[in-house]
Order: structure tokens, then sequence, then C-alpha cells
């Protein structure tokens, strides 16, 4: 596909997108076990998500995750999204800290899988209420799985879920940049 615009070309922003997708998940290991304003003994480090409310530290990157799967498929198709999951999936379980492993993997793979189920049949209607609805459904799932499996509690659920909302919302007005864009560049 030729350039569009005069920058890059839809399939060269999918692959910066799947990129950043694939960054996300050693981000977020790395950041719940060594960066936050507290850092729990044989637990998470935690940040300020609102008054009084904390979140092991890698919510933000896997908000923004949330966001980068969406774009994956937005750019370069089901196919590539589905394998993006797929890797993603290893590589979080490959990088998480050994007592991590299985809540990272699962929690990565199930949750990503959510949000693809929501966003596949909703891209049609609009991509800023594809990515809202299917990141709010990753969300929940990424967390729920994560927190029961790692820690063996729901404790940190409610900095969990804002946290990663937080990450979804701050996207929204770009993704409604880029939605006007596309159609201005004659993307569907």
């Amino acid at each position: 596909m030729a350039e569009v615009g005069g920058g890059m070309t839809p399939r060269m922003e999918g692959f910066l997108f799947l990129a950043g997708f694939g960054l996300c998940i050693p981000a977020a290991n790395w950041l719940i076990g060594n960066a936050g304003t507290v850092c729990v003994p044989n637990g998470p480090c935690l940040v300020p998500v609102a008054p009084g409310v904390m979140a092991p530290s890698g919510v933000l990157m896997i908000g923004l995750a949330l966001v980068l799967r969406d774009l994956v498929q937005r750019r370069l198709g089901l196919g590539w999204a589905f394998g993006a999951v797929i890797a993603g999936a290893a590589l979080s379980a490959l990088l998480a800290p050994p007592a991590l492993v299985v809540a990272s993997a699962l929690a990565f793979l199930l949750s990503e899988l959510a949000d693809l189920a929501v966003y596949t049949p909703l891209q049609k209607r609009g991509l800023v209420l594809a990515v809202a609805a299917s990141g709010a459904v990753g969300l929940v799932v990424d967390s729920a799985v994560f927190l029961w499996l790692a820690f063996g509690s729901l404790d940190f659920m409610a900095g969990q879920v804002l946290g990663k909302a937080w990450m979804v919302l701050a996207a929204l007005p770009i993704l409604h940049w880029l939605r006007g864009r596309d159609a201005a560049r004659g993307i569907a």
C-alpha cells in the first residue's frame, strides 16, 4: 500500500502499533516488580490511581496494551491481532517474575482475547466506541484474573480497573483524531 497523505502507510503504522504493544508487556512486568510509590514485601509495587486508591504499577502499560492491540487489528487485520495476543502471552510468561508467570500470561491471554472478541464486531460502528467498550471488558478480565492468580485476592481490583481505565480514556481523543485523519485519507 502506498503512503497516504505524505506520512507512513497504514501498514507501517500497524507495525509501529505492534512494536508498542510488544513493549508494553516487558514494561508492565518490570514496573510491577521495581517501580512504585510503595513496594509491598512479597507483593507488587504500587502507584496511586485516584485519591486513596493504589494499584500495581504495571496497570498503566496494560491499559495501553489493550488500546494498541485494537490498533494492530485496525491496521494489520484480525490474524495479526490474534498472533500478537499469542506472542504477547508467551512474552509475558518469559519475562514475568517467576512468582507471576502463570498469572501474567493467563491474564494477558484472556483479557486480550476478550478485548478482541468485543472490538471485532464493534469496529464497524466506530473506532472510539469499539476501543472504549473492548478496553472496558479487557481491563476487568485482566484485573480479576491477574490479581486472583498472582495474589489470591482481589484487594487491588478497584485500583487495577481505574489504572487501566485511565490509559484507555487518555487514548480516546487520540483515537478520535486518528479516525478523522483516516477518513480524510480515504481509509475505512
